[in-house]
């Protein structure tokens, strides 16, 4: 009997793919799988296996009751999912043929893709060795290298302990809080320990705004023969240019027009700034949102078409912005291959000059997965639909631009004082495009400064006030969050940061991860939370009652960012699981004597 190694792929077309790269000869195409040589490739359908509901430990627990709360099962049991339960038979038959002795797990290479594979092998019984296959690209060449590099199996079980933890704690959370104030209201409340909190972010911004109280105040502008100014109050650490009277105002207007005034400061700064990281997930759902609109989950969908189906972008489901020093000739080739598009006016300029600074490579930064980046292909983008064109030019133009100088430009800041009294002009000048040539003709060009041509000035010279105008102006609310500004903060945990670098440091402790996110907005509208007002993400009636009805703990993005931060350690290999689950059975408890303990919702 010939012995076969048993493939098990997330999606039928991963194990399409894979069967093209390492079936030698004929294959053919059963039921459910795909056979050749000493190849048996099968698939899951996303999730073939679930954790058992209540019910399935106790009949008496479908009936929603709080005297039954909380629910907490020593150990979690696994169940079929109803609609693929024909293709996990299928699975299960494969792994117990006589002829297969031994498994490869290709699900996608993440926490998500392992506890897919795990929970069929657990829940068929399967005690045959495996092997796991780790791929970013869905390339031919990728796959035949990973088969190449085949791990065992076991070197993952921290990765796996991490997504069971991460299952069995949104399983306690989301029972035992949906069924406490469910119960408790005789209205579905839907609570989750990645949804409430995130849900809570919308409802303090939604707060912010309704109680915020616009302020009226007046700046007075300054018009000088060839450019222009604005009064300001150097007294201040903030140097503010806010009058708080319109009398006030008037005053110094009518006190400094047709007067001569004196430039007191002439300060030029050249400033630089470097390219931008390249994508990780998040960041590419936010631009996509920013340039074109997209929700999170459309980007995304988008993006694994590129991936799966188009074979044209690494794998996009990454938390990294970096690659790692291996990559640097696959690099170097993708490079090549966009020159042989639309993209060789961009690279044309950098040919001969392309240095893989700490920015591009750094080895501890990429862990799973390395940044998203077109594949070494030269692209058709006849093929690609608008959207998959939009989505496929940003993650190309990344990657072109890290490559590109610094943008280099500078400041002018000039002080003109007159009847006691300072005017700033503020002016700037781009002394090198640098990065931000790639995008001279793309979207991003909207969202470029604008400031004046100031002309050449030296502190001692004299400036005429030929004219002023007084500008009525009000504070302003905070803005509602868009799904752009609202994967920021949950990439940070509620913290507002620009800061790349930054950003980069409190990754491993921010809501959810890049592949769930998307999810977690969708899921918030889909429960009757969150509505979408255009580009705007606004709290319903009954997405604030619920926040309003459970307890602090539940809502602080801060809590559910520390147990991320545990489930990232806990993949590595240093935080356990036990204390993890300790923690979280503790809290779905006390979820439980809160809900008993609140109002009713109103």
């Amino acid at each position: 009997m010939t012995q076969k190694t048993l493939i098990i792929a997330e999606k039928p077309s991963v194990a399409r793919d894979i069967a093209k790269a390492i079936i030698n000869g004929k294959s053919t195409s059963k039921d459910g799988y795909i056979e050749g040589g000493k190849h048996i490739i099968s698939w899951a359908i996303g999730h073939l296996v679930t954790l058992c509901d209540p019910e399935d430990y106790d009949v008496k627990l479908k009936r929603w009751n709080m005297g039954h709360l909380p629910i907490c099962p020593e150990s979690f049991r696994l169940k079929p999912v109803k609609t693929t339960k024909k293709q996990l038979e299928i699975v299960k038959h494969l792994m117990q043929r006589p002829d297969v002795d031994e498994l490869v797990c290709a699900t996608d290479a993440g926490r998500e893709g392992e506890l897919i594979f795990r929970y069929i092998y657990h829940l068929a019984k399967c005690n045959k060795p495996f092997k796991r296959l780790w791929i970013s690209s869905m390339t031919e060449e990728a796959i035949k290298k990973g088969f190449a590099q085949l791990k065992p199996g076991t070197d993952y079980d921290p990765l796996y302990e991490s997504a069971r933890c991460r299952s069995e704690a949104d399983w306690l959370i989301g029972i035992n809080g949906t069924r406490a104030y469910t119960t408790k209201n005789n209205t579905i409340y839907s609570v989750g320990r990645v949804q409430t909190p995130t849900l809570a972010m919308l409802v303090e911004r939604d707060r912010q705004i309704e109680n915020f109280t616009p302020e009226d105040y007046w700046e007075v502008k300054s018009i000088y023969e060839d450019f222009q100014g604005t009064w300001i109050d150097l007294s201040l650490k903030e140097n503010s240019t806010k009058i708080s009277s319109k009398d006030e105002a008037e005053k110094i207007a009518n006190l400094v027009k047709g007067t001569t005034g004196k430039v007191t400061e002439l300060k030029k700064e050249k400033k630089k700034q470097p390219p931008p990281l390249l994508y990780d997930l998040t960041e590419l759902q936010r631009d996509g949102n920013k340039y074109f609109g997209y929700t999170a989950k459309q980007t995304l969908d988008i993006a694994q078409a590129l991936y799966e189906k188009h074979k044209l972008i690494t794998y996009p489901r990454t938390d990294s912005r970096y690659l790692s020093t291996d990559m640097k000739p696959a690099v170097k080739d993708t490079i090549q291959k966009l020159k042989q598009s639309t993209y060789n006016e961009w690279i044309e300029p950098i040919t001969g000059t392309m240095k893989f600074t700490a920015r591009i490579i750094n080895d501890k930064k990429v862990t799973d997965h390395h940044a998203c980046i077109p594949t070494p292909r030269i692209p058709n983008l006849q093929r690609l639909n608008d959207k998959e064109k939009n989505i496929y030019e940003l993650v190309a133009k990344r990657l072109i631009s890290v490559f590109y100088p610094p943008h280099v430009f500078e400041t002018t800041t000039v002080l003109v004082e007159t009847e006691s009294h300072t005017f700033q002009s503020k002016g700037k000048v781009i002394v090198d495009a640098g990065w931000k040539h790639v995008y001279n003709k793309s979207v991003e060009k909207k969202n470029s400064d604008s400031e004046q041509q100031l002309p050449a000035l030296k502190k001692g010279n004299a400036v005429q006030f030929v004219d002023t105008e007084i500008l009525t102006k009000q504070t302003q609310p905070p803005k509602p969050y868009t799904e752009s500004t609202l994967l920021s903060a949950m990439e940070n945990a509620g913290r507002q940061v620009e800061d790349e670098e930054l950003k980069e440091q409190l990754k491993d402790s921010g809501l959810g991860t890049p592949a769930t996110r998307a999810s977690i907005i969708e899921r918030l509208i889909q429960v009757g939370y969150v509505e979408r007002n255009k580009k705007s993400l606004q709290p319903t009636a009954k997405g604030i009652a619920i926040i309003e009805a459970v307890p602090q703990e539940l809502q602080s993005p801060e809590m559910t960012g520390k147990w991320e931060r545990a489930l990232n350690k806990m993949a590595k290999g240093n935080f356990s699981s036990e204390r993890f689950m300790e923690s979280i059975n503790r809290f779905a408890a006390y979820i439980v004597q809160e809900a008993k303990k609140s109002k009713p919702i109103k």
